[in-house]
């Protein structure tokens, strides 16, 4: 009995990506992580941004 020779990687994910199908356009965001990350960063900055003016505020009152 012969042993089946399993395909390599990039053939089984060449061969899923080939069944998806294809992504509407202006839907989907390339990176899904990337998306998340960019997200929090503008959040983070934001927040950042108003503590120092809230900072700056309190500084002139007193």
């Amino acid at each position: 009995m012969e042993r089946q020779k399993r395909k390599s990687l990039e053939e089984r994910i060449a061969d899923r990506q080939a069944q998806r199908p294809p992504l509407k356009e202006g839907k989907h965001f390339e990176h899904g992580p990337a998306k998340w990350m960019f997200v929090a960063l503008m959040v983070f900055i934001v927040l950042i941004h108003l503590v120092g003016l809230i900072i700056v505020m309190m500084m002139e009152k007193a």
